[in-house]
């Protein structure tokens, strides 16, 4: 059971942050401007909210950290966790609401030559949002949750040294317990080593 719940969470933080960076690479926005009407302009999630492909990848450098760190590390990257994808969630939800002017003004500025945010407002007449920011809101409420399921679950999670320990104390009793009488192999030499021991001897 200790390594059911460390597993699960790293499965949740490593999918939803890999929905993040896909997500980074899709349109959110397609954008019509006022003074060319048969012209569309496509915002990428990263134009649309730079954070997004740096929290994403961030999720899973922690994902990924959650499978070898110790109880005390386990529960600060629990935290971490939860809070990037707040973060995500929040920032992703305000685009997908209204899709404010700043989420559009990199991509509008590019195509136009035309900057500043109120200059850039005047000039969109709409901008419409994809189903990508609907669909990072739910990759981060799925990061979210899995820090707080970190958090809840941390206490029942082996640490990676405990695992070595008891690995070792299951090689020590197999070798106790073999019998002498029985040829030695190339696996009873590597045991052997492995405990500090000269298979010479």
């Amino acid at each position: 059971m200790t390594r059911r719940p460390r597993t699960m969470a790293v499965l949740m933080i490593l999918l939803g942050a890999a929905v993040g960076v896909i997500s980074s690479t899709q349109t959110w926005l397609t954008v019509t401007l006022a003074s060319i009407e048969s012209e569309e302009l496509s915002v990428a999630g990263a134009d649309a909210l730079p954070l997004l492909a740096p929290l994403s990848l961030a999720a899973l450098a922690l994902g990924a950290a959650l499978t070898i760190v110790g109880r005390v590390l386990v529960y600060v990257f629990g935290v971490i966790t939860a809070a990037v994808g707040a973060i995500l969630a929040a920032a992703s939800v305000r685009i997908a609401a209204n899709a404010p002017v700043e989420s559009v003004a990199s991509t509008v500025t590019d195509a136009t030559g035309i900057t500043g945010l109120v200059a850039v407002g005047d000039l969109v007449a709409d901008a419409a949002p994809t189903v990508w920011p609907g669909v990072t809101v739910a990759a981060a409420v799925l990061i979210t949750a899995s820090g707080v399921f970190t958090l809840a679950t941390a206490h029942r999670w082996a640490g990676a040294g405990r695992r070595y320990r008891s690995a070792s104390a299951s090689e020590d009793a197999s070798g106790a317990g073999r019998d002498p009488s029985r040829p030695r192999d190339a696996i009873d030499s590597w045991d052997d080593l492995s405990r500090g021991e000269d298979p010479t001897n």
